[in-house]
């Protein structure tokens, strides 16, 4: 896999082949729908006014969870795109969920695709739209699967770069939870983080929209985007959104819009200030120290584990004593929030830890 995701990873496009990104964060902008020829034009005129937007966005087909809902206008909404590109001059981009919506822009002129993450979750899709696009040089975004599944994610871009397609991008649109929680969608932001990992050339755009689903939401984390490094956005832009056809509360005005751009405020990469860099690289010695303690520990803690295993097994023990593990979570939380430290960090830690203890018993 290593040698794959390698040959991949040196083969994607610099994103200056196929954008203009001169300022961070670069924006694609547009509302979530195309509603009507004189919505989509209007934003995009008033889109016209931020240099810092490359790319207008426009979705042409709404794969809604609820039938007798607005889906889309379909095939005339790439007329209007194609509108919004001459009076402009913006880059265009759509969403496409099979083969025919892939002929229809290209039919249509439309610069970049992105896939939806109902689809990427879905690998028979991802393939039929990537045999559309075999011979095609056209950028395509591949948005997270709506559950916090990596290799979903991964294993979409493996089968559009495997089809020819060497210019891409990952959109971080959240994931999908049952939870109540205030932003619609999880961050997870380790999840991105691990993809850029693996293909450390692949760019990163952040969707706080629909992270958010909430506009008051949208610029605390485009900022968090910012501060680890994602250097895109993709923002839900609608001339009147309190009336947008669909996902109204979670887009905003191209004023509101240059304003919180204006706010935003991107890190350097690179550290410079060799005074900086060594202070950094001082601490950064300690928390090596310290996760190679973690890591004995966490050894001599299994030690132990495989032993209380084994007597288990002897006197005939289940090996799940769920009173004991439940009393232990609430010991450890409690001494956790006394050291500042979040619940939902140490549960994360612990459930590991033990899901690792009762297989060790096993």
């Amino acid at each position: 896999m290593a040698e794959k995701l390698k040959k991949l990873n040196e083969d994607i496009s610099e994103i200056s082949t196929w954008l203009e990104s001169d300022k961070i964060p670069w924006v694609i902008a547009g509302p979530c729908s195309a509603e009507s020829e004189e919505q989509v034009l209007a934003t995009a005129r008033a889109l016209k006014k931020s240099a810092q937007v490359k790319v207008f966005r426009a979705g042409v087909w709404k794969p809604r969870t609820r039938p007798n809902t607005f889906e889309g206008v379909g095939k005339i909404g790439l007329e209007w795109l194609r509108q919004v590109k001459a009076e402009t001059h913006f880059l265009t981009t759509t969403e496409v969920a099979n083969a025919h919506h892939v002929e229809l822009c290209l039919d249509n002129d439309v610069d970049i695709l992105w896939i939806g993450a109902r689809t990427t979750v879905n690998p028979f899709l991802v393939q039929e739209i990537a045999d559309a696009l075999k011979g095609v040089d056209v950028p395509v975004l591949v948005k997270n699967p709506i559950n916090a599944e990596l290799g979903l994610w991964l294993g979409a871009i493996e089968r559009l770069y495997h089809a020819g397609i060497t210019k891409l991008a990952a959109i971080h649109r959240g994931f999908s939870t049952y939870m109540e929680m205030e932003y619609r969608n999880r961050p997870d932001w380790q999840i991105p983080i691990e993809l850029k990992r693996l293909i450390p050339s692949l760019p990163l755009i952040c969707d706080p929209s629909h992270i958010a689903g909430n506009r008051a939401y949208i610029e605390p984390i485009s900022q968090t985007a910012l501060d680890i490094g994602i250097k895109a956005l993709m923002i839900e832009t609608h001339i009147d959104p309190d009336r947008a056809l669909s996902d109204a509360k979670q887009q905003i005005t191209p004023d509101a819009l240059i304003g919180l751009l204006d706010r935003l405020r991107a890190r350097d990469t690179a550290i410079t200030d060799k005074h900086v860099k060594g202070k950094i690289a001082h601490l950064r010695g300690q928390i090596s120290h310290v996760d190679s303690q973690i890591i004995r520990d966490l050894a001599e803690r299994m030690r132990w584990v495989e032993d209380i295993g084994k007597l288990k097994q002897q006197h005939g023990i289940a090996v799940l004593q769920i009173n004991r593990w439940e009393n232990l979570l609430d010991d450890h939380m409690a001494k956790a929030q006394q050291l500042g430290l979040e619940d939902e960090f140490v549960k994360a830690v612990f459930e590991l830890i033990h899901a690792q203890a009762v297989k060790r018993q096993l």
